[in-house]
């Protein structure tokens, strides 16, 4: 066998059913049935070439198959006079969890934004997803914001 790093690329559009494939995987994992797989598929055929977003694969290995994705998507922030970072999803299928895939997505996805001049990355986990807060903490993630006092709290409001 090759080396035994994980290994973590920029996905290009020929891959588009590779990260669908992933993304139902991460829908199934939450135990929900929607969106569609085709609409997945339609989704990321849409932004896979959109500059506004991008999608990391990650390997456990030179020789398997990608097992892992990231969903990054970028905006402009006016609090931050530059780019912003969204790390939409971020899901290793389950065979490929502690491999270090995970993290090698994580790490990669941090260097992206650093090279697209971002100055802030943000996501959102769930408060009982030990394994994630984990991972985002080890990483010198927090919600603690030193300018305002307090915690950032993610809220949303279904449309």
């Amino acid at each position: 066998m090759g080396d035994t790093t994980p290994r973590v690329w920029v996905a290009e559009p020929g891959e588009a059913e590779t990260v669908a494939k992933l993304l139902v995987g991460f829908r199934n994992h939450l135990g929900v049935d929607w969106p569609s797989d085709n609409a997945f598929l339609a989704g990321v055929e849409r932004l896979i070439e959109d500059r506004g977003a991008e999608y990391l694969l990650g390997a456990p290995h030179d020789d398997a198959p990608p097992a892992g994705v990231a969903q990054l998507r970028y905006r402009y922030g006016v609090w931050w006079a530059a780019e912003d970072c969204l790390i939409e999803d971020l899901f290793v299928e389950e065979a490929a969890r502690g491999t270090g895939t995970g993290r090698a997505l994580l790490d990669a996805a941090i260097a992206r934004a650093r090279e697209r001049g971002c100055r802030r990355i943000e996501l959102d986990v769930n408060d009982n997803n030990d394994a994630a807060l984990g991972l985002y903490r080890a990483a010198g993630f927090d919600n603690h914001d030193a300018r305002y006092g307090g915690a950032n709290l993610f809220f949303r409001l279904k449309l």
